[in-house]
């Protein structure tokens, strides 16, 4: 989930500033809460998360009914890791301005970074129903439904968020994954290369395409890829073992098969064998002993004279 989180960061940062410039059709707020607004949105650019917080408090007792200054607040809230405050905060909005995308949106991202991805669903879905536009909602569920390994979903989600918004990175590194969790090693190779293309010294990028290519057992261009990622990072051990897996694997893969060794076949046995010999010489002995016999059992001839 680190990287879920790093990504939604990220881009919660940035949604302080769209009120300001694109508004949401409210009535205008007062001067004061109009300067603390505006205040808080400098400091947070600043990364003075804390001064902006309490900017945008002092908007919010200004004018409660705008809830621009509860969602300022929450993404504020969020960007310095107190995240059940932004949720407070995103649902207080939705409160007061009931068809506001951006709080529904930004609660869903919120709930996001606490895994509370079942939760997310809802939040996200009513963003897209209310502005369907919104490509950064699109995003948001494919992230959710990475969650819950809903592969297929997310993959179509991350699609809708690349046609709404093609110059966003995350939203082709998430759809690759999706896609390699479906087994669409061929569709993630592509989204790699888009990334690649944008960023020839990602080495991040070439990592994740060297590891699509080899579960396609391609191996020589994973090979290569992992050979250009470690020229640009020489020291990554990870790296540095998948290529020497990679290696093996082609080596394996090109060895001539073993040739069969022909079975010996047994010789017959001759007849003058040690055996053979042995029941001759039994016999022709038995033979005489019986010829013995019956010769000694014959009378003996008479001399004719009587004794």
């Amino acid at each position: 989930m680190n990287i879920l989180n790093k990504q939604t960061i990220t881009i919660a940062t940035a949604s302080l500033f769209w009120f300001v410039t694109l508004g949401i059709g409210f009535s205008k707020p007062p001067a004061g809460a109009a300067g603390a607004m505006q205040r808080g949105i400098e400091l947070a650019q600043q990364k003075q998360y804390d001064a902006a917080i309490a900017e945008f408090t002092k908007a919010i007792k200004e004018n409660p009914k705008d809830p621009r200054g509860y969602t300022n607040r929450g993404t504020a809230y969020r960007a310095s890791g107190r995240l059940p405050d932004a949720v407070a905060d995103f649902s207080k909005a939705i409160e007061v301005a009931p068809k506001d995308e951006v709080a529904y949106r930004e609660r869903g991202n919120t709930q996001i970074m606490q895994s509370q991805f079942d939760a997310a669903l809802p939040d996200l879905e009513k963003a897209i129903e209310l502005k369907p536009d919104d490509g950064y909602a699109y995003k948001f569920r494919g992230f959710a439904e990475i969650g819950l390994n809903q592969w297929d979903k997310a993959a179509a989600d991350f699609t809708t968020a690349i046609e709404k918004q093609p110059d966003d990175p995350q939203n082709y590194d998430r759809r690759a994954w999706a896609n390699r969790n479906l087994k669409n090693y061929e569709a993630a190779v592509a989204d790699y290369t888009v990334l690649i293309d944008k960023n020839p010294a990602d080495a991040e990028h070439l990592v994740k395409r060297g590891a699509t290519y080899t579960s396609l057992q391609q191996y020589e261009k994973a090979i290569a890829d992992y050979q250009a990622a470690l020229k640009l990072k020489p020291d990554d051990y990870d790296t540095v073992q998948r290529l020497q897996y990679v290696q093996g694997m082609l080596a394996a893969k090109n060895a001539p098969p073993p040739t069969a060794t022909p079975t010996p076949t047994p010789e017959k046995p001759g007849l003058l064998t040690p055996l053979n010999v042995g029941i001759a010489i039994a016999v022709l002995i038995v033979i005489a002993v019986i010829v013995r016999l019956v010769t000694r059992g014959k009378e003996e001839p008479t001399s004719g004279r009587i004794r």
